[in-house]
């Protein structure tokens, strides 16, 4: 009896496995291409490095991190 039971539940346990394969996993579990190099500039205010395609523009083809220091300008 105890044989049969545990027969039971091992073809359980490998149909689970082998119909849980088909689904699809959740996003969180889905891998990412990883991005490639990106340009880094330094805010012409404060100086941090940020992504160039984070940055915003200014008169001159400045970057600054944000409006607010875009609107203060170059540090002096």
């Amino acid at each position: 009896m105890a044989k049969l039971l545990l027969l039971i539940a091992l073809v359980v346990i490998v149909a689970l496995w082998w119909f849980g394969k088909g689904r699809p996993r959740p996003v969180a579990e889905r891998r990412a291409e990883p991005a490639g190099p990106q340009s880094m500039v330094a805010c012409a205010q404060c100086g941090t490095h940020l992504p160039a395609a984070e940055s915003v523009e200014g008169e001159g083809g400045r970057h600054y991190c944000c409006a607010e220091h875009r609107r203060l300008g170059p540090a002096r």
